[in-house]
C-alpha cells in the first residue's frame, strides 16, 4: 500500500496540468446615450448637469436640400437650352416679366418677401435649437460626466401619474410634464381637498426629485371635489 500524497507544500512547484489565467485589464465600455434613469437618490450629492442633444433635423434638411436642388437643375436646365440657340422657358420670361413691372410695393411682391422672411427665420431658428423636446435631460453623476442619460415626458408623466393615485382621496389625476413646469389635475373622491392638495404636492416633489431632472421643474397642482 502506497500512502496518498499530502497537498504540496509551499515552495512546492506549480502542477504543469494547472490552467493560468492572464490578468488584463478590462477596457472601458463606450459611450452611449442611456434613455432610463438608473440613479439612486444617494447618488445626487455629486451630479453633472446634461444638457439636450440635438436633433438631426432630417426632415428639413431634406426638403430644403430637395428644393435648391430642383431649383438649380431647372435653371441649369435652362441655361443650357438658352447656350445651345432655343428660347428661355416661359416660366423664367414671365417671372423675368414680373420682377422687371411689378412695383415694390405690390401685393404679390410683399407677400412673396413675407413668406420668404418667415422661411428664413424658421431656418435660422431651427439651426440655434437643439430640438428633442420630448426628452428630459437627467443630470449625470460627477465620475461620469459623459454618461448622457435622457427621460421620456410621457414616462415620467406615467410615473407621477402613479404616485399621485396613491395619495388618499384622490380618485382620478392628470400630470402633464413640460421643461419649466409640471402641471397635476386630480379629482378628490373623498377627505378635505385643501390636505389632499398639500399631500399631492409633498408626493409630487417627492416623487419628482427621484426622477434626478438635470432642471428641476415647478410643480402646479390643481383639485376639484367630485362626488358623482
Amino acid at each position: 500500500m502506497t500512502s496518498d500524497p499530502g497537498p504540496p507544500g509551499r515552495n512546492s512547484a506549480p502542477s504543469a496540468h494547472r490552467d493560468t489565467v492572464p490578468l488584463a485589464k478590462e477596457p472601458d465600455p463606450p459611450e452611449r446615450d442611456v434613455f432610463t434613469s438608473d440613479l439612486t437618490v444617494g447618488e445626487r450629492g455629486g451630479e453633472h448637469r446634461t444638457h439636450r442633444t440635438w436633433s438631426a433635423r432630417r426632415i428639413t434638411a431634406g426638403l430644403v436640400v430637395a428644393v435648391i436642388l430642383v431649383a438649380a437643375v431647372a435653371a441649369l436646365v435652362d441655361v443650357i437650352a438658352v447656350r445651345a440657340g432655343r428660347p428661355a422657358a416661359v416660366w423664367r420670361r414671365r417671372m423675368a416679366d414680373e420682377l422687371a413691372t411689378r412695383p415694390v410695393d405690390d401685393v404679390w411682391m410683399l407677400t412673396g418677401a413675407a413668406v420668404a422672411a418667415a422661411v428664413g427665420v424658421w431656418l435660422i431658428v431651427l439651426a440655434l435649437t437643439p430640438g428633442q423636446r420630448r426628452w428630459l435631460p437627467l443630470r449625470s453623476p460627477a465620475d461620469c460626466p459623459r454618461l448622457r442619460a435622457f427621460l421620456d415626458r410621457d414616462g415620467a408623466a406615467d410615473l407621477l401619474r402613479d404616485a399621485a393615485m396613491r395619495v388618499p382621496g384622490v380618485g382620478a389625476a392628470h400630470v402633464l410634464v413640460g421643461r419649466h413646469r409640471i402641471k397635476a389635475r386630480a379629482d378628490v373622491r373623498f377627505r378635505d381637498p385643501q390636505q389632499v392638495k398639500d399631500n399631492l404636492t409633498a408626493v409630487l416633489d417627492e416623487e419628482r426629485d427621484r426622477l434626478a431632472l438635470a432642471r428641476t421643474p415647478r410643480i402646479v397642482v390643481r383639485v376639484r371635489q367630485r362626488t358623482d
